[in-house]
């Protein structure tokens, strides 16, 4: 049986569910990630708490954090009802989900290739896994990590057929047309040279991680191709 991860933002809850679902009834596993930026964004404001961002990441102190995980709690709550029984809540630092910490944005870190036991186990029984992405350090201090990478992570991991970013994102766009395929090298120059911008950045870095490790990746209408 295949394994599909389908990484969503924080308000596609409805659509990630009907594909997960979609994939499971295809004989897929399915692991799914979300994030939460706006949630988080939202939160920290109405608790007076500024933001500070370093080339497009969240800055993340321990009052930060604690946003973090109740906004994650908050989207995996939504995204396990909106899939309904088959789906597990899970937090990716409980689970075995490993980063190494970026010093410079606090608690923050790059998670790496990881295959938490407790997925396999869901999977195993049939059910589909949502997991919110924090990772934890070697200490088991959790860390924030970005959406996308947690889920690439994932992927090269549990050594997944393909991973689907879901959001209110089209696909790659040039010259404001939305590509078919984009190669790895070329994505990567064009994200290198300031083409690209914005929320689909760390999108395509992750999709260029999965590709180049064996996972075949897709953002919206475009398949980002080894």
């Amino acid at each position: 049986m295949s394994r599909v991860v389908l990484k969503l933002g924080g308000r596609v809850a409805a659509e990630a569910a009907a594909t997960a679902l979609a994939l499971r009834e295809e004989g897929h596993d399915v692991v799914v990630v979300h994030g939460a930026g706006p949630q988080i964004s939202a939160e920290m404001e109405r608790r007076g708490i500024a933001p500070a961002f370093v080339d497009g990441r969240r800055v993340t102190t321990e009052e930060v954090l604690d946003v973090v995980r109740a906004s994650f709690a908050e989207v995996n709550a939504e995204v396990c009802a909106a899939i309904g029984p088959l789906a597990v809540p899970l937090f990716g630092d409980e689970i075995g989900l490993v980063a190494a910490q970026v010093e410079a944005l606090g608690l923050v870190g790059d998670p790496v290739p990881s295959m938490p036991a407790r997925i396999g186990e869901a999977l195993g029984d049939g059910l589909i896994p949502v997991v919110a992405p924090l990772a934890a350090r070697a200490d088991g201090q959790p860390l924030n990590v970005n959406a996308d990478e947690a889920a690439a992570a994932l992927a090269v991991g549990l050594e997944a057929e393909q991973i689907l970013f879901i959001s209110d994102v089209p696909g790659v766009l040039l010259d404001d047309a939305v590509v078919a395929r984009i190669g790895v090298d070329d994505a990567a120059r064009l994200i290198g040279d300031g083409t690209f911008e914005g929320g689909i950045v760390p999108k395509l870095e992750a999709a260029v991680i999965a590709a180049r490790n064996g996972v075949r990746a897709r953002i919206g209408g475009t398949e980002v191709a080894a």
